[in-house]
C-alpha cells in the first residue's frame, strides 16, 4: 500500500546558476555569507535587480540560526537561497567551503527552497575595502561587514541570473 501523503521534495543544492534559474523563475532571494561566528544576510527586491543588506545573525546553534533564517524567508516571501561558497584562490575547496556545503545540506533538510552555491572569493575583502573607502569606523565595519559581503554575493548571483534570462 502506498503512503497517501508522500513527503514533499526537499531543497536542491546546485553550483549551476542555470539549473537554479530553472527552479526559481521569480521571487525574492536571500544571500548568505556563512561565517563561523555570523550569518550575513542580504535580500533581493522582487524583480531581482538589487541586493540589499538585511541582517546579521550571531551564530549559536544550527537549529536556532536556521529558525531565524526560515522566519525571515517566510516574512519576505523568499523563493530561494544564494549561499556563498568560499573556494580557495586556486579553485580548490578547504574547510570553510566544506562547512558551507554542510550548511546547505542541513538547510535542505529543513526547507524545500533551492540553494545556489555561489563562488564568493574575495567578497569579504571587497566589503572591507568598500567600508574603509567610506571611512567607516572599525566598530561600524565589524557590525556590517558580513551583511555587506552577503549583499555582494547575492548581487553577483542576481547579475548572472539576469544575463541568463536576457542573453542579448
Amino acid at each position: 500500500m502506498t503512503d497517501p501523503s508522500p513527503t514533499p521534495p526537499r531543497g536542491i543544492t546546485t553550483d549551476d546558476a542555470e539549473t537554479f534559474a530553472g527552479l526559481v523563475a521569480s521571487g525574492r532571494l536571500i544571500g548568505i555569507d556563512a561565517g563561523t561566528k555570523t550569518l550575513g544576510l542580504a535580500l533581493s527586491d522582487t524583480r531581482r535587480s538589487i541586493a540589499s543588506a538585511l541582517e546579521t545573525i550571531r551564530r549559536t546553534k544550527f537549529t536556532a540560526d536556521a529558525k531565524r533564517l526560515l522566519d525571515l524567508t517566510q516574512e519576505h516571501g523568499v523563493v530561494g537561497f544564494v549561499l556563498g561558497l568560499p573556494a580557495n584562490m586556486d579553485g580548490s575547496e578547504g574547510p570553510r567551503a566544506q562547512a558551507s556545503r554542510a550548511f546547505a545540506r542541513n538547510m535542505n533538510g529543513l526547507s524545500p527552497l533551492p540553494i545556489l552555491l555561489w563562488d564568493e572569493r574575495l567578497t569579504t575583502l571587497e566589503a572591507e575595502r568598500m567600508l574603509i573607502a567610506a571611512d567607516a569606523s572599525r566598530k561600524r565595519r565589524a557590525d556590517v561587514i558580513d551583511k555587506l559581503a552577503a549583499t555582494l554575493i547575492l548581487q553577483g548571483a542576481l547579475d548572472r541570473l539576469r544575463r541568463l534570462s536576457d542573453p542579448s
